[in-house]
């Protein structure tokens, strides 16, 4: 069985089929981020458990449902590049 793909087919290694790889190691480093400074603030791991999944289950949730297919890392750095120089476009209609 051949398959053939347009030459302009955008192609994109994911995991799984849904999520990118660099989205991925972006969870990653986040989750590990978190469980370092839990472990260093808290001693109960009821209050550990809660923070974690409160902390990280947000970002979990935008990587895998997305924002209409945008990569997330892609996402945070439109966002960090308009809070550091916004820009504003009026057009006059005539």
């Amino acid at each position: 069985m051949k398959f053939i793909f347009p030459q302009n087919y955008n192609f994109n290694n994911k995991i799984f089929g849904f999520i990118d790889y660099s989205t991925a190691i972006l969870n990653v480093i986040w989750c590990i981020f978190i469980f370092i400074i839990l472990n260093i603030f808290f001693n109960s791991l009821n209050i550990k458990i809660f923070l974690f999944i409160t902390l990280s289950l947000p970002l979990v949730l935008f990587s895998i449902l997305g924002f209409n297919g945008e990569n997330i890392t892609y996402f945070f750095l439109y966002i960090l590049k308009y809070i550091f120089k916004p820009k504003i476009y009026f057009f006059k209609k005539e």
